[in-house]
């Protein structure tokens, strides 16, 4: 078992990251971690001291002494070239080589990431070569405010292959032997896909039960992003736990609300329709005095947004539902979002997915590959879910008539790869122009970046499924001037 071992000493930091070893009503620490990683979302090193040594743990079973290194999270992921980087240290299984271990465990709280149980794979698979053994990797299992640890753990035989794999974002129990001529048949690895799902769903069911929440709450559009966080909420906390409102304006299109009742029809939410043109016009009275005039332009537009935000913070304060904020990644980057509006919530569940990820993902969903996963979740297996009308129009806030959001932005297909470059590369503007992106345009993108670090710091949380979320790992000043 994992613990927080005091070191009994006045300096501080005083605690080791430590695995304990349980036995015969007993415990004693068998192993602390080395590599203490203070980048992104850790600050172990705030808390922790490191490790001097790796561990060695020798059991007797059946009459043979098993020699069993022993290493936590970080302490594996010491290939440079597998990673792109590495932390400066020790490396904890260069320093098993000559001690002959007969199998390698790496007990981890390792948070999902797009594409990281892969590259688990690949450097458990290299510390299996390096060490000539099998390792064993176990993952921690559980949604923790923005984090999401999706568990999938497995093991590799001494050769680097896979031969026992556990289930992605799910408890679960596996029985493996290093003994066994045949190592059991593990689960097969789900796709991209499939893994970004499960997180999701564990995120928002996790987040609701540990705050309290067993019912949840959205404003349902029509458009693809608050589509997308219905069917997650809906598989995370059952169909009739989620209520969505519906909350149209004049400036809405009748193809939004037909779209947007007919996916509550799918999932089984209930609705409830607010309109909000009178509530419009009560704000122009009561402005236009203060304002000279009645509200216009993006004043009037932010207000339709924040009109929507009360009723919504409204119904979630009086019925003691959770408010899930439906914007998605690239708004949130370039400010795209009206604070105390559509930014209202307790949870932001796709705001570490860009716009493009988000069409991808529902195009997934509503694709035969998708049919056993949607069944294990409890959502409808056949038939289009998300909807061809919903993934096929173009977005837009509808706050005017005729609004698109290429209005305002570039399309997101040139948005997105920008962001990421910006976002997840941490790359300059200078590099960029020089890889032959448009001047203007990157220069463009990065301002709109820096001015919306204000509404980002006020946002609801927001679950981490990328390199580098506008979460606690961002980290970035308002005042950037």
């Amino acid at each position: 078992m994992g613990l927080a071992e005091d070191s009994g000493e006045r300096r501080r930091p005083s605690l080791h990251n430590a695995l304990a070893l349980v036995q015969s009503g007993r415990w004693r620490v068998v192993a602390r971690k080395q590599l203490l990683p203070s980048y992104d979302v850790f600050d172990e090193r705030r808390y922790f001291r490191p490790a001097s040594e790796t561990s060695l743990l020798e059991l007797e079973r059946d009459g043979r002494l098993w020699r069993l290194g022993l290493t936590i999270c970080e302490d594996l992921w010491v290939e440079e070239e597998l990673q792109g980087h590495r932390l400066a240290g020790p490396d904890p299984v260069a320093a098993l080589l000559p001690r002959r271990v007969d199998l390698l465990l790496n007990l981890s709280a390792s948070p999902f990431g797009q594409a990281k149980l892969a590259l688990r794979h690949r450097l458990a698979a290299r510390a299996a070569k390096r060490l000539s053994c099998p390792v064993v990797y176990v993952n921690q299992v559980g949604g923790n405010d923005e984090l999401v640890f999706d568990g999938a753990s497995f093991v590799v035989d001494a050769a680097g292959r896979i031969c026992h794999q556990l289930s992605c974002c799910r408890e679960e129990v596996g029985l493996w032997s290093a003994a066994a001529a045949s190592p059991p048949a593990g689960g097969s690895v789900p796709s991209d896909d499939e893994q970004l799902l499960r997180a999701l769903v564990l995120g928002v069911r996790d987040y609701a039960r540990k705050c309290g929440f067993e019912q949840a709450l959205l404003g349902l559009s029509g458009g693809i992003d608050s589509a997308l966080v219905a069917v997650i909420a809906a598989a995370a906390l059952g169909p009739q736990q989620v209520r969505a409102l519906l909350m149209p304006s004049p400036w809405s299109s009748a193809g939004s609300l037909s779209d947007a009742g007919a996916l509550a029809e799918r999932l089984g939410i209930p609705t409830h329709t607010l309109p909000i043109a009178t509530l419009m016009t009560a704000y122009d009275g009561v402005l236009t005095p203060a304002l000279g005039q009645a509200p216009a332009g993006l004043t009037a537009e932010n207000l339709q947004s924040r009109i929507r935000g009360t009723l919504l913070m409204a119904v979630a304060n009086q019925q003691g539902r959770l408010l899930l904020s439906t914007g998605n990644k690239s708004e949130l980057a370039v400010g795209y979002c009206t604070l105390y509006g559509d930014m209202n919530g307790g949870l932001a569940v796709i705001g570490d997915l860009y716009k493009t990820r988000v069409f991808e993902l529902c195009a997934w969903l509503d694709s035969a590959a998708a049919a056993a996963c949607r069944r294990d979740l409890g959502l409808p297996e056949a038939g289009e879910l998300i909807g061809r009308a919903i993934r096929t129009k173009p977005p837009s806030a509808e706050l005017r008539p005729d609004q698109r959001d290429s209005d305002s932005l570039p399309d997101y297909a040139v948005l997105d790869p920008l962001l990421v470059a910006l976002v997840e590369e941490q790359r300059s503007v200078e590099e960029m122009v020089a890889a032959g992106c448009d001047a203007g345009l990157v220069e463009g993108v990065m301002r709109l970046l820096r001015r919306a670090e204000f509404k980002r710091r006020q946002a609801a949380p927001v679950l981490k499924l990328t390199s580098r979320a506008f979460g606690s790992g961002w980290r970035m000043p308002i005042a950037a001037a």
